[in-house]
């Protein structure tokens, strides 16, 4: 009896320990977690998206630009150096983006289906926030406007009130581009007088001052505010204040480091930049299809408009930055910045967008939340306004980095989170039927200390169209209904590996075993991935060991395991040398 008491005692204690021991344990993710949620309730989120824009900014070591009011929000931020889009095109990215599900599941490759009715009734970033009280606003290009967000930008499901569009928009493709000759022209290369402009002002300038003006009806308001952002620039055409053309002199302008057409680029992989070459001023040179180089001379006028565009658009930030300072809204308001896809500056021979690599589909994704990337009282000024016209360029120090891959889909949970909402909760497999879910990864983690090492299990997935195995006049933008071939895109980081697969559009199924063609570039050797070392042989080889895994095991998974048998051949290979 008396050894069954002390049995009973011990198996008391022991339970008592254990259940002391979680709630140690419990206590100690609270406080975790409540190093990144608010010190108010909710915070308000301003989310800029800009156009184009790769990675071609001071805060992520482009030594040419001239982006100080962007810089200067991300040496108080954390700063994601590899963020990729989904697919590097307008209105698949941003839908992808803001609806937190990849292209496969949205359905939209092109600009010419709604995803409500064309694939399932999701839910989007600032519905979200709308649900939970929200007023949600949008200003110039969030959604990309027409049929692709039903010709409303999803108003009234996004938003509280109709989306703001710069009625000067209107002249982006027409002709206002003053020629040598005297006459006006629809160039690429655009910049004006702005005073000559119809209103006397550009899309970007009015988006601002409605922006601003937006801001200061919400400022004394207690209902937490969603106000997005998109600026145009630096999309084609660059029509910018000529101004800024001044900041970077053509003679001081150089060439991409690769500007030639891979030898081993598979010819589906190229895209052959048709929006480029349909401009006035790109037609007179004349410039033969689909390979044929741009001159030397309009190269470097390209990348110089290219970068003033960027320096347009960055003051445009500045401007905002500093309403929220001067309206007392810094200390309670949630900033995110970033882009829906990259822009080729003559890498590969290639011009715009349109591929899987790197200068396409990698983009400027930057957090500030107070509180959390900042002490908990801000001084009076944090972002005055910096002039990249008249004042000379600040350096800023740029401690919270995340290097880890990660992608546009993870925006929607990490925002929904760091805002002070729940994040949405993970997709299952097949979630054409689930409204609210992501299919990305909420980065919460990455507020609360700094990256430690490399993740070797983080991955970047990106995919493009293609209608033929060879470039055509539609290869950048396929039709769905055109669509053959889907290049998948894995980036990793060590290699960027992409497969071109069989594509059927009417089913959207992929033939994983009808291989078009590979692209394997070996980053350490090779960062602008200019040496395809993908191989055939060991293709085959691959396939065959491939075959064998279930048909449940996803695109992903599956291009995973794949990349690590390549990458163990290329190993053996190089042994055996």
């Amino acid at each position: 009896m008396k050894d069954s008491v002390v049995s009973l005692v011990f198996s008391i204690q022991s339970k008592m320990f254990k259940w002391v021991q979680i709630w140690l344990l419990l206590t100690v993710l609270h406080t975790l977690a409540r190093a990144v949620v608010p010190r108010r309730e909710r915070r308000n989120v301003l989310f800029i998206m800009a156009d184009d824009l790769r990675t071609s900014l001071g805060c992520y070591g482009d030594s040419v630009v001239k982006s100080p009011n962007i810089d200067q929000l991300a040496s108080k931020s954390n700063v994601f150096l590899s963020a990729y889009a989904q697919q590097a095109v307008c209105a698949p990215s941003r839908t992808s983006m803001l609806t937190s599900r990849r292209p496969d599941t949205t359905r939209l490759y092109d600009f010419n289906s709604y995803w409500r009715v064309h694939s399932g009734n999701y839910t989007t970033l600032p519905q979200y926030f709308k649900s939970q009280g929200y007023f949600t606003m949008s200003v110039g290009k969030v959604f990309h406007p027409g049929i692709a967000s039903n010709h409303t930008d999803d108003y009234p499901y996004s938003w509280s009130i109709p989306a703001y569009h710069p009625a000067s928009f209107r002249y982006e493709k027409e002709k206002m581009c003053k020629g040598e000759d005297g006459e006006l022209h629809a160039n690429l290369l655009c910049a004006v007088n702005v005073t000559e402009q119809p209103g006397g002002t550009l899309p970007d300038m009015e988006s601002t001052d409605e922006a601003v003006r937006l801001l200061k009806t919400r400022a004394n308001d207690d209902v937490p505010f969603f106000l997005a952002v998109g600026f145009h620039k630096p999309h084609i055409p660059f029509r910018i204040p000529q101004e800024y053309l001044g900041l970077y002199p053509i003679e001081q302008m150089t060439l991409a480091p690769d500007p030639n057409v891979p030898q081993l680029l598979p010819p589906v992989a190229y895209n052959p930049w048709t929006d480029v070459r349909k401009r006035d001023d790109v037609q007179k040179l004349n410039i033969s299809f689909p390979y044929g180089p741009i001159p030397k001379d309009f190269q470097l006028r390209i990348r110089q408009h290219y970068y003033a565009a960027v320096s347009y658009m960055d003051a445009q930030v500045g401007r905002l930055l500093r309403t929220l300072d001067e309206l007392g809204l810094t200390n309670s308001t949630m900033v995110v910045f970033t882009s829906d896809h990259g822009w080729s500056l003559g890498e590969h021979g290639e011009w715009a967008k349109y591929s899987n690599f790197d200068v396409t589909t990698q983009v400027p994704l930057i957090f500030f939340v107070p509180g959390v990337t900042t002490c908990d009282e801000l001084p009076e000024s944090i972002f005055p306004f910096i002039d990249p016209l008249t004042q000379s360029q600040p350096i800023f120090k740029i401690d919270q980095v995340i290097r880890n891959m990660v992608e546009l889909v993870d925006v929607f949970p990490t925002v929904s989170y760091m805002a002070g909402l729940g994040a949405p909760q993970p997709c299952p497999d097949i979630s054409f039927q689930k409204e609210l879910c992501t299919e990305g990864n909420n980065l919460a983690y990455t507020f609360q200390q700094q990256e430690q090492r490399r993740d070797e299990e983080a991955l970047a997935f990106s995919q493009y169209p293609r209608p033929a195995d060879t470039p055509q006049m539609n290869s950048d933008l396929p039709d769905l209904k055109d669509i053959k071939i889907m290049g998948y895109s894995l980036r990793c980081w060590d290699y960027r590996f992409t497969l071109w697969l069989a594509f059927n559009p009417k089913t959207f199924q992929l033939n994983i075993s009808d291989v078009h063609a590979g692209e394997l570039y070996m980053l350490a050797d090779d960062p602008g991935q200019d040496n395809n070392v993908y191989s055939d042989f060991l293709s085959g080889e691959m396939l065959t060991k491939m075959a064998s895994l279930p048909r449940t095991v996803s695109l992903r998974k599956r291009m995973r395991l794949q990349l690590l048998y390549l990458s163990a051949g290329r190993k053996t290979g190089r042994r055996k040398a």
